[in-house]
């Protein structure tokens, strides 16, 4: 079985795309371009001025040594929401708001059906096959559905 360490180091050597153990701002904003679907490797710039305040408030909550770039264990506090601060908290708040809007019935988890309305309600249109597609690559444990955790590493990332 894989633990969820194993599976954070791989993520993390993923994203580290020129392999300096680090994550810097912009491989962060690539990542965020490629879960949002985006066609090209978008750079946060000043024209996403919400994503590049996300995106620094999430680096300057968890770098633990002030050099401006995420390594594995400041990733892992970030996957694991063990920040210190304001800043840490605002981010967890806006997700759990976030999480919340994609939830239907009460259920504490996000379903293809739920997330192919909130999209809906976004202006994106998907079929619920792609809805599933779209939960499977963050659907940690095989059922079908995201929850708050789940989510939080698929925003994150």
């Amino acid at each position: 079985m894989v633990k969820c360490r194993d599976v954070i180091e791989r993520v993390f050597c993923y994203l580290d795309e020129d392999g300096d153990g680090k994550i810097s701002f912009e491989e962060l904003g690539r990542c965020l371009a490629a879960v949002r679907g985006d066609n090209e490797a978008v750079v946060v710039d000043d024209d996403d001025d919400d994503d590049q305040e996300v995106l620094e408030a999430m680096v300057k909550s968890f770098d633990s040594d002030g050099d401006g770039l995420l390594g594995l264990e400041d990733f892992v506090g970030l996957l694991e929401g063990e920040g210190e601060g304001e800043e840490e908290e605002k981010v967890m708040k806006e997700l759990r708001e976030a999480f919340e809007m994609y939830v239907m019935d009460g259920y504490e988890y996000i379903t293809p059906m739920s997330l192919r309305r909130m999209l809906s309600q976004l202006g994106e249109s998907k079929t619920i096959d792609e809805c599933r597609v779209m939960i499977n690559q963050f659907d940690l444990n095989g059922d079908g559905v995201l929850n708050f955790d789940e989510f939080r590493i698929m925003i994150l990332l």
